[in-house]
Order: structure tokens, then sequence, then C-alpha cells
């Protein structure tokens, strides 16, 4: 202890100072007094890393995170985010007020709303509901819910980012610079692993705040638009649902169904559409494995940055410093996951509409006031912009639910629905630009589908006798036909219901060959359905 202080402290005993400084002296133990006056020297305010820190200046908040943060800097971990700082931020942040124990009234009223929306839904979509668990949470437990999808989607960014700082900022560290004593230091720290364990701490600490952050904002599991949980389930976060109704001229039980409804349309798209959410992550991880770090514009942007000052990373991350440098193909992919996010909030949208108008009678104004939400925002969604790379509001979710609702119209809804049976009858950019000119495009495609059929009926039909007997192509009741010769001989195939898909009759040659009427003799051959 420095002799500059005249009062005896013992260590980790809190002084007059802010909550991080407090956090500081019981880190760094016997030497906090020393190691404050040089951190003050070279300019370290310790009340500045409390403001840019995002964490409540509260001593029992910071005590709660300090044992985390000397675990971290004494180990010799190397991922890119320390869950366990992020896990404690996090759950820190959602019960900030007071997150108490949800009362069994509470809990059967948010069930019972789930109930009833699933019923509602039954008369708008030939999708089934979503089953699994029902449940009421409180904001901690949406935080425990939810954040082994948070770590899917923000490793892959973190990862490329820790590298890209790791490299950059350990150059500009004292040379045999050591952790104090109290942390378990006493000798040299290699630079490039101090700075991996630093960012992961950063890491930790921004996707903490903005995890903890959307839990006092969501109202269940799927309001950003991604699955966040693996198995079905739907979920009312309880007080955000009451808080939201507490500014509206709405009966908090009607806020209530209309959010249960929209909870469990989303459930049911997201359960009974196998690949979507496999689709929408991996296209998270495809953009965020391809980043690439500018190294150059890295080091022209922290050199004014102290890279012992955790708050200093962080208020850079949270102010785009970092922001990684995307390329043509991650834009072609974000556009493409946009478009998707869009589709979804807009199917939404238009099915939870639908379900709601004849039992809700403000229906219509609380879905434009859900709209609204959801294309402003909030504090936390922009913070996993920053982290992420991605912005997850859906940008274009009112043009999605026009088209979803002129499908519906002109086909019926069981056309609608059927659009999510495979990614690539997906509609895109441009079906959103002209909503009205999307059956026109099916019809083109699907026609452009049946001559490539066409196409591949000939080449299999004509080329029967050069492959041998066995050739032929499969007609509406999945018989085969084949013919006999050769190639030279012109030997075509025709046959009873042959065709591509069942729609077309297959090739004649000038010289018929054999044909068969179904595929139980020899030689007859059972190729794909090229159909779509």
């Amino acid at each position: 202890m420095s002799t500059d202080d005249p009062t005896p402290r013992q260590p980790g005993e809190p002084t007059g100072g802010s909550a991080w400084e407090q956090m500081l002296r019981q880190m760094f133990g016997d030497d906090a007094d020393e190691a404050l006056r040089q951190m003050r020297e070279q300019g370290l305010d310790p009340a500045a890393m409390a403001a840019a820190s995002g964490l409540p200046d509260d001593p029992q908040v910071i005590g709660q995170v300090i044992g985390q943060v000397q675990r971290m800097l004494s180990s010799g971990g190397d991922g890119p985010v320390n869950w366990d700082v992020a896990h404690d931020v996090a759950r820190q942040v959602a019960v900030t007020g007071g997150d108490p124990t949800l009362s069994p009234a509470v809990v059967r009223q948010a069930t019972e709303a789930l109930g009833v929306a699933e019923l509602w839904l039954d008369a708008a979509t030939d999708l089934p509901p979503a089953g699994g668990h029902v449940r009421a949470l409180s904001r901690s437990e949406w935080v425990e819910q939810t954040l082994p999808t948070w770590r899917t989607l923000t490793e892959p960014v973190a990862t490329s980012m820790s590298t890209a700082l790791a490299t950059t900022l350990a150059d500009q560290l004292p040379e045999g610079m050591g952790l104090p004593a109290g942390l378990g230091g006493g000798g040299e720290l290699d630079p490039a692993a101090m700075m991996r364990q630093l960012g992961a701490l950063v890491f930790g600490m921004q996707v903490g705040q903005a995890a903890g952050s959307l839990s006092r904002e969501v109202f269940g599991l799927t309001d950003v638009g991604l699955p966040l949980v693996a198995d079905p389930a739907t979920a009312l976060v309880t007080r955000n649902v009451a808080e939201f109704a507490d500014g509206l001229d709405v009966p908090l039980e009607e806020v209530r169904l209309f959010l249960a409804v929209r909870e469990a349309a989303h459930a049911r798209l997201f359960t009974h559409v196998g690949w979507l959410r496999g689709h929408l992550l991996a296209a998270v991880d495809a953009y965020a494995r391809g980043i690439t770090i500018d190294v150059e514009s890295l080091e022209e942007s922290v050199r004014a940055i102290d890279p012992t000052d955790p708050s200093a990373l962080q208020g850079a991350l949270s102010s785009g410093v970092f922001a990684p440098q995307t390329t043509h193909e991650q834009r072609a992919v974000l556009a493409r996951l946009e478009t998707a996010l869009a589709l979804v909030e807009g199917w939404v949208d238009e099915v939870s509409a639908t379900a709601s108008l004849p039992h809700l009678p403000h229906s219509v104004a609380l879905r434009e006031m859900i709209r609204r939400r959801r294309a402003a925002g909030g504090p936390a969604e922009q913070t996993f912009a920053t982290l992420v790379g991605l912005d997850l509001r859906p940008r274009r979710s009112r043009d999605a639910a026009a088209l979803w609702a002129r499908i519906a119209r002109e086909q019926g809804p069981e056309a609608r629905d059927a659009v999510w049976d495979h990614p690539d009858l997906l509609p895109t950019a441009e079906d959103l630009d002209d909503p009205a000119g999307y059956a026109t495009r099916r019809t083109a495609a699907a026609d452009e589908h049946a001559d490539l059929d066409r196409a591949l009926a000939e080449i299999l039909g004509g080329g029967a006798g050069a492959v041998g007997e066995g050739s032929g192509v499969a007609g509406d009741d999945g018989t085969g036909v084949a013919g006999e010769g050769t190639a030279s001989e012109g030997t075509g195939t025709a046959g009873k219901g042959t065709g591509t898909a069942g729609e077309d009759a297959g090739p004649a040659g000038q010289d018929s060959g054999t044909t068969k009427d179904d595929s139980t003799e020899d030689g007859a051959g059972s190729p794909p359905d090229h159909g779509r």
C-alpha cells in the first residue's frame, strides 16, 4: 500500500469512490492505491471508466461481477466471449428495479391467453399449433431461456474481432507488463493473450448488457424475428406485456391476447417449417464467418485508445469503431436474410391480424402499434446490430404483409402457407417491390421448370438405346417405359401416362421401340421425377 494514503485499509474494503473504483480496489488488493495512482497519472480516471462501462454504479451489482472478472483475468481461456460475465451482467440488468416471481394468477392469465390464441389461429392458418411448453416468464427466466442462442449468433463475429484486437492492441502495451499479484499475476503476461482475455471480457459485458436490456423489452420468445429457443414453445414475459398495456388506451386483457396470438403464430411457423430456423441462423453464421477486419483501418482507429482500459474498448465497440468491413458476398447474404426476416414478420403480422380481427375491438390499432415498435427498434437491438453486424429489424415487413395478404386473397390461405414448403419458393425482394406481379412471375418460373423437365425427358428418351435397355421416363403413376435398339435407329419411348411430372407425354421416335405398361418388366426404368 502506498504511503501517500494515510488511512489504513484492509484489502477489498470499500472506500468513498465509485462502485467501479471499489471493484478495482478489490481486484488489485494490497496494491490498489498504488495501481490507482498510476492509472490516474496515465489519464485513466475510474469515474470515467464507470460512466463508459454500461454497468450501474451500484456497489452490490459491481461486487457480484468482481469474482468473474478476477477469474477471467487470471485464467488462460481463449474464448472470444466471456459467457460467465455475459450471463451475470444479463441477469443483473434483467432484475434491475425488481423481477418478482410470478404469481399463480399471472401465470394462469398468460397460459390461458396463449391457449385462446391457438384456437383463433386454427381458423386463420393450416399450420398446426407448435406444441411444447406454454409458459409465463419473468425477465431473468427469459435470459436463461435465450442466452444459448445469442451465443450462437455472436461468437462467430467475436472470434474475428478478438483476433484482430489481440494483434493490433498487443503492440501498444508496455514491454514487460504483467498482472498485479492480487489477480494471480506476478510475472510477464503474453500481450496477445491479455488482449484476447480483455476482448472476451468486453464482448461478454456487451452481450450481457444487450441481452438483459432485451429482457425488459420483449413480449415473448420470438420478438426479434429469430427463433431464440431450439424446442417448440410459446411464452409471454408478463411484466413487459403489462407495462406495454399501461401506456395504451386498451384493456390489458385485450393486449395480452393480441400479443399471445403473435407469439403463437411465430411458434407455429418456426416449428412446422422445418428448414426455417436453420435457414435463418445459417445465414447469420455465414455472414459472420465471412467478416474480414481491415487491420490498417483498425490501427488508425485505436491509436487514441488505451489498450488497458476495458471501458475505452467497450465504448469503441458501442460506437462502431471496430465495425467489420463487409464484402460483396456478405452484402448478398445480408440482403437475403433481411428479406427472409421481413417475410417471417409479414406472415405473422397478416395471420395474426386475420385471427384476432373478429375477436378484439382494438386489433387494428394494436397491429399498427406493433408495426411501428418493430420498425423503430430499441437500444438493445442497436447494440446487437453493432456486435453481430446485423440489424434484426425487418425493414420491409409492411411490404411482406401486403404480399401475403394478396396471395391469400387471390389463391387462398392454403396457397399462402404452402409457400413455406421449400426455401426456393420464398418470395424475393422483387416480389416485395411488386406484389401485383408475384403470380405472373411464379407462373413463368413454373413454365420454365416444366420446359426443363421436358428437355430432360427428351434426353433420357432419345438416348435410350445408347445406354441400353432399362432407360425410361416416369409416368404419372410412377411407371417407367423403355425403348430398345440403338440411338442411331431413332428409337423413341412412348407409353401409357409417360411424361414429365405426369403432365406431358414422352417423345416418340420414328421407329417405335417396345413399350412397357408398367415398371415390372425387365428393362423398365424409373428415373426420378423432375417436377418442381
